[in-house]
């Protein structure tokens, strides 16, 4: 029985190894795909004014002006100043920060909750794939924004509560795709000959299942992020998400609505800024989706 099992197992190693030398090897292969070498270029440089804000930006985003405020951009202050008199501009690449920290923990939560359960519907199946199923299903028939707009009123405004709302109505994603990989590989050869040696269940997905879907979870984080961003930006922009003077970009689009007519500016940069990084990860993650796993629907 083990000689005959040996090979399997060697090719089971050999997927494994496979899978994540797909993962690492990405950054290689991402300039043969023209979206992903756009999405990742505007991913870095979102990335790099997020890291670096406090050395790049010209002044901190609380400080007030209010002898230049509502000043149109020009050298001094390159995409003008708000009501108080703050540097847009300086508001705009601190708000990078609180953008990219809160769409990358959302994705971390909804990661967290969606991956173990499209694991255990998709390896177990049985009344435990039903049930799961049902719930994922029934919470994805909801529009997410406005379910979370409906727990953020209930827990309260903050960037914290912000995450927690939109992170347990948004995970379904995850456990559907989870849950359709295990089922594609869970009764290949290699998952069988695990069973016949007597690995345990959890010992197979974490050492034979987990590491063959991972490219899968990876460009769905990919493709998920730009969606928390705008979705944590919206609730902001209707005041449930950072509160002043925290330089978030939906509080600032919302506060410079009232001055479209006289500082178009303040609304406008943070919008272009949100678009752009929306924009980045949307091509990255379709880039590498074509890349990497050009099967995966979602």
């Amino acid at each position: 029985m083990w000689d005959d099992n040996l090979p399997a197992i060697e090719r089971a190693k050999v997927e494994v190894g496979r899978s994540l030398l797909e993962s690492l090897g990405a950054l290689r292969i991402i300039w043969l795909h023209w979206e992903a070498k756009i999405g990742f270029l505007i991913s870095i440089f979102i990335i790099f004014i997020a890291v670096f804000a406090p050395f790049i930006a010209p002044k901190h985003y609380a400080q007030k002006d209010l002898q230049h405020r509502l000043e149109p951009p020009s050298p001094s202050f390159p995409f003008g100043t708000d009501e108080l008199g703050r540097c847009v501009l300086s508001r705009v690449i601190y708000g990078s920060r609180i953008a990219l920290w809160v769409g990358i923990l959302v994705v971390l939560v909804e990661a967290f909750i969606g991956v173990p359960l499209g694991l255990t519907a998709g390896y177990w199946e049985g009344w435990l794939d039903r049930v799961i199923s049902f719930f994922s299903d029934s919470i994805w028939a909801l529009p997410p924004l406005v379910l979370a707009l409906g727990v953020v009123t209930i827990i309260g405004p903050g960037i914290t509560k912000v995450v927690i709302a939109i992170a347990i109505v948004s995970w379904p994603p995850f456990t559907r795709v989870t849950r359709a990989k295990v089922l594609s590989i869970k009764n290949k050869e290699f998952i069988i000959a695990a069973r016949a040696i007597g690995e345990s269940d959890i010992s197979i997905i974490v050492r034979y299942i987990l590491p063959n879907i991972f490219p899968s979870i990876l460009i769905l984080s990919t493709l998920t992020l730009p969606t928390a961003i705008l979705s944590t930006t919206a609730l902001s922009f209707l005041g449930f998400g950072a509160q002043p003077p925290t330089p978030d970009w939906g509080a600032m689009i919302a506060g410079g609505i009232g001055y479209l007519q006289v500082a178009p500016w303040i609304a406008t940069f943070p919008g272009i800024f949100l678009v752009l990084t929306s924009m980045g990860f949307n091509l990255l993650g379709d880039g590498l989706r074509d890349l990497m796993d050009p099967r995966l629907k979602i």
